[in-house]
């Protein structure tokens, strides 16, 4: 099986205009088959702002009303995507800029209404993921790069999490190929309460840690993510800082945290 870097980027790095030319350096270098997950909130965040559309957030997550899924659409698929693409093109990169509604790559479920209304959040549908188009853009030589939006397949877009969709393209993906699943972001990995890079964490270390109040908030769904794709045909997962990438895959350094 070929081996394929699934690559998720999100945190402070999207927003930093050098730090995120640094990061597409690194990934539009990087040999082989790779794929590109980005976030973008804050970017949503402050051009709803500029509208006078006020962004409104529930233990970090975003409500996503009808004005505010208008916003993340085009910032999203439109505004980051398309400027990623842009850009790693410029870089000898043959990006394809993507939502989950392309070719249905991800279907989703409007999420349920029960204590909270987060509106227009898609849950991905996993028993629908089908990773044949996106294994066949592979092949041409494309390199996807993926915005957080998938679709109920009723025809409406959703907003949903990133970390989340590639954790879901890296277990479809893994039928095909060999992959590794990488979260960058701005921190060295997973902390521990003295603020240093824990290397390695099992599920049962994980609970431990959340029920110890050590990893919360975002880090929280981000490990959810990532154990639920080792668990499920993914090779490999590491969460760690975005300049670490070239480190890892073209080092074999250890760097950042390894989820196992």
């Amino acid at each position: 099986m070929d081996t394929l870097y699934v690559i998720k980027v999100g945190g402070n790095i999207i927003d930093n205009e050098e730090k995120l030319a640094s990061f597409l350096n690194d990934f539009a270098q990087l040999k082989g088959l790779k794929v590109l997950i980005h976030g973008g909130g804050k970017i949503a965040t402050e051009i709803s702002k500029g509208l006078g559309i006020e962004a409104k957030m529930v233990d970090g997550r975003r409500i996503t009303d009808t004005e505010t899924l208008k916003i993340v659409t085009m910032v999203y698929a439109g505004l980051i995507n398309k400027n990623l693409v842009a850009k790693l093109q410029a870089k000898g990169c043959n990006a394809i800029g993507l939502t989950g509604a392309d070719a249905n790559i991800i279907p989703a479920n409007k999420r349920p209404v029960k204590e909270i209304d987060y509106g227009f959040v898609g849950d991905v549908d996993n028993a629908k993921m089908n990773g044949t188009t996106l294994s066949l853009l592979l092949k041409t030589g494309l390199v996807p790069i993926l915005a957080p939006l998938t679709h109920d397949q009723q025809g409406n877009m959703l907003n949903t999490n990133a970390d989340t969709i590639a954790s879901s393209i890296a277990v479809a993906l893994s039928a095909n190929f060999d992959v590794n699943l990488i979260y960058c972001f701005e921190k060295e990995g997973v902390l521990d309460g003295e603020e240093k890079v824990i290397p390695s964490i099992t599920h049962s270390y994980f609970n431990e840690l959340k029920n110890n109040g050590v990893v919360v908030a975002g880090m929280i769904p981000k490990l959810d993510n990532a154990f639920a794709a080792i668990g499920k045909g993914v090779s490999s997962v590491y969460i760690m800082h975005a300049d670490a990438l070239p480190a890892l895959i073209n080092d074999k350094k250890a760097v950042g945290t390894k989820i196992s």
